[in-house]
């Protein structure tokens, strides 16, 4: 049995993503795991930011730090908020700075369907895989979070930024995309401003997950109600483990749970 708080898998690229699950010190590959039974159990809470035993309120922080840790600040979810570029501090300058001032990524990615997104360029390919990404490639490269919010609200107006996390789980055949026809769209929607960022590379990145089955009608695991699950892992996709019942746990959607989880 191993026993400990859940924190989002850690991915590496390879012919099929590969995924390992951190639960304090002990390290399961959970590739290995599939086709096995898992046993979930829920035993309590751990904040990632305060290590408090409170319940979790969103992104694996209890309600207390969401809105005081600087790991949770609108910029995160909106890019184009972001100030450190401007020495503006939103909750802590430091913490700020160092996550904003750096490299991003804008990018289009074909997951539940073709979608525009950023990243830090340092999170490639890591931010695909965990948006169960199929295929993906790279369109803008700039210095800093709040350029890739201005690319990226620019091209809203032509590509979604959501995915829809149910159809993904559901999506095993890929459509044919005509990446350099999408590429030019989205580059014919940037403002002038935007266009020196243009990326040179334009290969499409492939990505394989480790799946014996998807599920036909998605069952999302709710371990706070259900406090226990059993069900046989039949692959991983995203964040998310897949079941035969189609029962789905998102890892990432629940940090901060502490849990037993035994493999048979």
């Amino acid at each position: 049995m191993f026993s400990g708080v859940l924190k989002k898998m850690q991915t590496e690229l390879g012919n099929q993503v590969n995924y390992y699950l951190m639960l304090d010190h002990q390290f399961i590959q959970m590739n290995q795991c599939i086709d096995k039974v898992i046993g979930l159990k829920l035993t309590g809470y751990q904040c990632l930011n305060c290590s408090r035993n409170e319940p979790i309120f969103r992104q694996g922080f209890c309600k207390n730090c969401f809105f005081e840790s600087p790991q949770a600040g609108d910029w995160i979810m909106r890019p184009e908020l972001s100030k450190a570029h401007l020495d503006i501090e939103d909750r802590d300058l430091v913490y700020e700075k160092k996550v904003q001032l750096q490299p991003h990524i804008v990018y289009l990615a074909l997951s539940s369907h073709l979608k525009v997104g950023i990243t830090r360029k340092s999170q490639l390919p890591t931010r695909w895989i965990d948006q169960g990404a199929h295929q993906a490639m790279t369109l803008l490269e700039v210095p800093n979070r709040y350029l890739a919010g201005v690319g990226e609200v620019a091209l809203k107006a032509c590509f979604s930024d959501k995915t829809n996390w149910r159809k993904m789980l559901q999506f095993n055949e890929i459509p044919e995309i005509h990446w350099e026809e999408q590429r030019n769209k989205a580059i014919d929607a940037l403002p002038n401003e935007m266009k020196p960022y243009i990326s040179e590379e334009s290969s499409v990145l492939e990505l394989n997950f480790p799946v014996l089955r998807y599920p036909e009608k998605v069952k999302s695991l709710n371990l706070v109600k259900q406090e226990q699950y059993q069900g046989r892992l039949k692959g991983i996709k995203g964040q998310y483990l897949i079941f035969e019942d189609d029962t789905v746990f998102n890892i990432r959607g629940n940090e901060g749970l502490r849990v037993d989880l035994n493999v048979g």
